[in-house]
């Protein structure tokens, strides 16, 4: 009999990684895991997800003081399950088909096998009347599972991505498996009230849910709909952007540039969701209609290697290098090359340092959960100054009005309002970044999950 919990958290990969080189384990950095260690440890919880390893799943073990119990999963679930649903299908299709999303039932058996194994791990471990907490698009028939091995559960689940319209979801040939997936959940929460609206149209219309007032009614079960948008650990970013560490950094980082220009920075992983390509075109604009006000400036672009195996990431790689070369041959001249291009990641202290000296940080997707790059360099900004630039579609637009907000498609919008970020009296950007740093302090991460964990619990 393995142990049990009265706290449980499900999601597809553990809040650890392996150094192979080592032999130890390392904790995943990222606000999530900030937030949700000290509830483990607090409740004594356990978490439940895959190693990122095909066909590696050790014993249950502790780490950090946190009880992880790994899932396993082979070689061909990987690819079938996560690269080929996950990712070929309901990423696209969840990002408003920004890229077409394919249909193949070899992936969605995989998919539905492998929501049913955490779904049973859950419950082994699950003590009675505990609380489950699942997470993500990759783990959506979870919570029905989950609750037909375990009805005494109290069951949440938090979907991290956008919800789509229920235009785009009707076209998901499984819809009705993943709604009544989801509807064993009692408590869904989304990063916008778009996507509970999204949602909720979607169950009306494609499950036996009925209205509850503004939640639903289902199998005799109120399920709660909630808007809970995800942030950051804003005092870390604050006292690491203070500290000498980051400071010397930032000095030398900014010795590389001219003092007369500006420093423009985009941080984002290399999907096609971030809208680094259209980005990149909206700066060739920029330097054609205001070579002035341009060359004042140089866009710093770090682009965080994403999902290598996949086609369209390969290809997103090429058309991105290819702009930032057609860039820079068109506009650079000795001492002056208008992208400074990175493909890496970088370390934690590394990117407080880029959010410090960046003037102007560019936050563009196309279609985006929330966008915690945004509030990072808020919290980051620490003189409040500098100037964000934010996507209307990226979830944290919701939360960061202060922001000079645009729409990433538009690229005569983007350019000028590069031209008019470059051109911000001090004073202006100090007050839009004041306010933007009182919403990102107040509503951190920890906030979140107590939101979150508070649903759960009344």
């Amino acid at each position: 009999m393995e142990d049990t919990s009265n706290f449980v958290v499900i999601s597809n990969r553990l809040p650890v990684s392996r150094d192979e080189e080592e032999g130890r384990w390392e904790t995943s950095p990222g606000g999530l895991v900030s937030a949700l260690v000290p509830i483990l440890r607090e409740r004594e919880g356990v978490w439940i997800g895959w190693t990122g390893v095909p066909d590696f799943a050790p014993p249950p073990f502790t780490h950090d003081d946190m009880r992880l119990h790994p899932v396993p999963l082979s070689q061909q679930e990987m690819e079938a399950y996560y690269l080929g649903f996950c990712n070929n299908t309901l990423w696209p299709l969840y990002h408003n088909a920004i890229r077409t999303p394919q249909y193949h039932r070899r992936w969605w058996h995989p998919y539905r096998e492998t929501n049913e194994r955490f779904a049973e791990a859950a419950g082994r471990v699950l003590a009675p009347s505990g609380v489950a907490w699942v997470h993500d698009y990759q783990l959506q028939l979870v919570p029905r599972y989950l609750r037909e091995w375990r009805p005494d559960a109290t069951i949440g689940f938090f979907l991290h991505i956008p919800f789509p319209p229920v235009e785009l979801f009707a076209y998901l040939p499984w819809r009705e498996s993943v709604l009544e997936g989801l509807l064993g959940a009692d408590v869904l929460a989304f990063q916008t009230r778009q996507s509970v609206s999204n949602f909720r149209n979607a169950a009306l219309q494609y499950s036996a849910a009925r209205p509850d007032g503004d939640d639903l009614k289902y199998e005799g079960r109120r399920v709660r709909l909630q808007w809970a948008p995800i942030s950051i650990d804003a005092e870390n970013f604050e006292s690491t952007a203070r500290s000498r560490a980051v400071a010397d950094r930032a000095a030398r980082l900014r010795e590389q540039f001219p003092p007369v220009r500006r420093i423009l920075l985009g941080v984002d992983r290399l999907d096609y969701t971030k809208g680094i390509d259209h980005r990149l075109r909206a700066i060739h604009t920029f330097h054609s209609r205001h070579p002035k006000e341009a060359a004042e400036t140089v866009l710093l672009q770090l682009a965080v290697p994403s999902r290598e195996e996949l086609i369209q990431y390969a290809e997103q790689r090429d058309r991105v290098e290819r702009l930032v070369g057609q860039i820079n041959g068109e506009f650079g001249r000795p001492g002056y090359t208008p992208v400074v291009y990175m493909y890496r990641q970088l370390e934690f202290e590394e990117l407080v340092a880029a959010y410090s000296v960046a003037d102007v940080m560019l936050v563009t997707p196309l279609c985006d959960g929330m966008n915690l790059v945004a509030k990072e360099y808020v919290a980051s900004r620490v003189s409040d100054d500098g100037l964000l630039v934010l996507s209307e579609f990226a979830g944290a637009a919701s939360e960061l009005k202060e922001a000079v907000l645009i729409n990433p498609l538009n690229l005569d919008q983007l350019a000028e309002a590069l031209r008019r970020a470059v051109q911000t009296p001090p004073e202006e950007a100090a007050t839009r970044m004041q306010a933007l740093r009182a919403t990102v302090q107040r509503y951190d991460v920890y906030r979140w999950s107590r939101k979150c964990i508070e649903a759960l619990e009344n």
